[in-house]
Order: structure tokens, then C-alpha cells, then sequence
């Protein structure tokens, strides 16, 4: 990661880019890669594609997601609390004492989620932060005082965390998941044009939008793209931290390289020429399983148009969707080095069926 790519992730990182309000965040991506693509185009709900030979026949995809969870408000009260929905999988049980950042027409409102002092809770029959009892302050006095801040029903908010190294190894902060993956595969583009290499097919770089409710850009761009072939990178649950369990989520470790995943979405014979890539140039690589659906980016692909041949790539995350998902650097280099690999290994019109 050179001073060019870390300032871009850092900008890119610690921008607020929730599900379905991601445009700034597309913007600053797009900037980034532009000196690296022939063109772009965007469609209606916001997702960005950067293109490599336009004119190709052969299309192939590689995408992560640009959206990261969020909170609604729901509902305000008449002393001026403030009630929320998810966005997304936001996780009631981190958001006690929490900052927020309320995005209004006005601008950012600054908030807290609040929380009842330990003195005074019941120990014998303590009750846990739901969405019925976590609230966000954002210091006014009554409802109209938080209206006069352009703070309304249908607000969206993040919380206001910003990137961190911790250590020597790993990278911290919110929206790893997977702004990290749009970092990626932009310096996959970047490190084609650098070292003016030449594909014989039209590569789409695609940073979809609204993945966290429903892989729903995904859905909508692949219908436009029609691509021949999709290798989709996100996230994994890095499972060597306390609290998980091995036997039911599969061995995942940071640091051991990206994640492989078998499952009936993923093409098996896209996936082998993953493998040979990651084995012809020396860079590890971990399985996991998928039952039924990966859950990722992945499925929209793999089950659009007519079937679209497709596989994931992840990266090993601990601490899903809270303020602080960690990733290891040296995973973050490899899955970017295993889709350049990869994507000079495709053939021009390569045809992946398994029956011919």
C-alpha cells in the first residue's frame, strides 16, 4: 500500500456511505479510478462501473459493494429522544454510547446513543439494548427542537468511526465491510494500467450499491452489464477470535490469505482457475462452505439473465458489522493479487459450462 492508494482508502473509509445513500462514497471511488478505465457509466439507484475495452465481446466482472449499515430514525418523542431502525444489519447490542453522525439537508447533526448509568440498573434481571429501548440524544430539549436541526422521520445516521492501524498488522474501523472490497478491486485496475497490461475481453469494475438489504445493486447492474463471467470479493467472518463457533462458521484465520468458498452459486470450474492462479503464484488461500446461498453479491450474479458463471473471493474479517472490523494487511495485498492473477489467466470467450 503505497502514500497514493492509503490516502485514497483512508478518504474512501471514512466517508459515510449507507445503504441507499451512497453516492458521495461512489464519487470518491470513481475519482480514484478513473485514470485507470477507458470509461464509466452509473445506473439509477447509484451503482458505478468502470470499463476496460468497452468494445469486447466477452464481458467479465469484478465487483464488490459500496453500502454500509446504518440507522433510520423511526421515531422522535416529545422530549426529544430519538428512535431508530435498522438499515441494514446494524447491531442494537454495540450502539450504547455509541456516536452518531445524523446526515440532514442542513448537514451532519452530531448524536449519542444513550444509555441507563450501571448504578442504576438491575443486576438481578438486567435488561439488554433492542430497538424498543436504545435511543440517540442529539441534545435538544423536545421534538421541535429536533426538527428545527432538519433532523425528521426517514433521517438517515452512521456512527461516526474512523479508520486505525492496530499494530503492525491490521487495519480497524467501520464499513470494512466492504469498502475494503471496493478498495481492492480498484487496485486491481490500477495495477493492470500500471503495468500496461493488455486483457482480451471487457472488464467491468462494478462498486454496487444496496447489497446489505438484499444483494439489490447487484441484482439491477448484472441485468444491465449481461457479463459472461463475475468474481465477487466481500467479507468472511474471521472465526479465531472468542465467541465463535468453528464447527458450525468453518476455520477462517487473518493473516492466512483469502477465502475460497464452495456452494451451488459458485462456479466450480471458475473456482479451479482461481485455485491454480493462487498456487501458479505462491499466494495462500483458506475454503469455507456455503449452504445454499452465499449470502454475498456472488448469488445475484451467478442466478441472472441466463446464469452467469461466478465466484467469491472473500476477505477474512473479524468483528462483523460493528465499529471495529479488523482486517489484516497482508490479506487485504493477496486478494488483490489473486484477482489480477486470475484475470490475466482468463481466456478471450473462455467457456466455463460443464457440459459442452
Amino acid at each position: 500500500m503505497d502514500n497514493k492508494s492509503k490516502s485514497f482508502l483512508e478518504k474512501y473509509l471514512n466517508n459515510s456511505s449507507p445503504t441507499g445513500f451512497e453516492s458521495s462514497g461512489q464519487e470518491i471511488w470513481l475519482e480514484y479510478i478513473k485514470p485507470y478505465i477507458d470509461e464509466y457509466f452509473t445506473d439509477t439507484y447509484g451503482s458505478v462501473v468502470g470499463v476496460i475495452n468497452p468494445s469486447a465481446k466477452y464481458k467479465v466482472v469484478i465487483e464488490a459493494h459500496a453500502d454500509e449499515i446504518s440507522w433510520f430514525v423511526n421515531y422522535i418523542n416529545d422530549e426529544g429522544y430519538i428512535y431508530v431502525q435498522r438499515n441494514g444489519g446494524s447491531d442494537h447490542q454495540i450502539a450504547p454510547s455509541k456516536r452518531v453522525n445524523i446526515h440532514t439537508e442542513n448537514g451532519i447533526v452530531k448524536g449519542v446513543f444513550g444509555w441507563p448509568a450501571i448504578h442504576v440498573r438491575n443486576k438481578e434481571n438486567e435488561e439488554k439494548p433492542t430497538l424498543k429501548n436504545i435511543i440517540v440524544d442529539i441534545g435538544c430539549n423536545n421534538k421541535e427542537e429536533v426538527e428545527e436541526l432538519g433532523v425528521h422521520v426517514g433521517s438517515v445516521m452512521t456512527f461516526d468511526d474512523e479508520l486505525m492501524e492496530l499494530g503492525k498488522d491490521f487495519l480497524v474501523g467501520r464499513a470494512l465491510d466492504n469498502r475494503m472490497g471496493g478498495y481492492m478491486i480498484a487496485e486491481v485496475a490500477r495495477r493492470l494500467k500500471e503495468n500496461k497490461k493488455e486483457l482480451p475481453f471487457g472488464l467491468y469494475i462494478v462498486n454496487a450499491v444496496q447489497e446489505e438489504v438484499g444483494l439489490r445493486g447487484a441484482q439491477m447492474i448484472a441485468e444491465r452489464i449481461k457479463p459472461n463471467l463475475a468474481i465477487v470479493t466481500d467479507v468472511c467472518h474471521e472465526t479465531t477470535s472468542p465467541l465463535y463457533d468453528r464447527i458450525k462458521n468453518g476455520l477462517q484465520k487473518a493473516g492466512d490469505g483469502p477465502v475460497l468458498t464452495y456452494g451451488p452459486a459458485v462456479h466450480n470450474n471458475v473456482l479451479k482457475l482461481i485455485i491454480e492462479s493462487a498456487e501458479k503464484n505462491d499466494i495462500p488461500f483458506q475454503r469455507a462452505a456455503a449452504s445454499r446461498a452465499t449470502g454475498t453479491d456472488t448469488d445475484a450474479f451467478a442466478y441472472s439473465n441466463e446464469g452467469v458463471a461466478s465466484a467469491l473471493i472473500s476477505l477474512p474479517l473479524k468483528y462483523m458489522h460493528t465499529t471495529v472490523e479488523t482486517v489484516h494487511r497482508a490479506d487485504v495485498e493477496n486478494v488483490i493479487q489473486l484477482i489480477y492473477q486470475f484475470l490475466l489467466n482468463v481466456q478471450d470467450g473462455q467457456d466455463f459450462r460443464y457440459i459442452k
